[in-house]
């Protein structure tokens, strides 16, 4: 099962920065992490960042203004 992130109610840098660092200490055995937000920005900080760590994104819109953000380990 994934770890979940919610950064609803941040802006940037934070979910790009809150993402980053859950992502570093997200365990080897672990493969997913969700991330949950409303800040339209960070779909773009957050996979990027992501890609550089090694992992995979999928966004999916879940609500008017609200994402979850699918981040797998490649």
């Amino acid at each position: 099962m994934a770890q979940t992130l919610d950064v609803r109610g941040e802006i940037c840098p934070y979910p790009m920065m809150r993402t980053v660092s859950a992502l570093k200490k997200l365990p080897e055995g672990e493969k997913v992490l969700e991330v949950v937000t409303d800040h339209a920005p960070a779909l773009d900080t957050i996979p990027t960042q992501a890609a550089r760590l090694g992992f995979t994104t999928e966004v999916e819109e879940v609500g008017g203004s609200e994402w979850r953000i699918l981040l797998t380990r490649v």
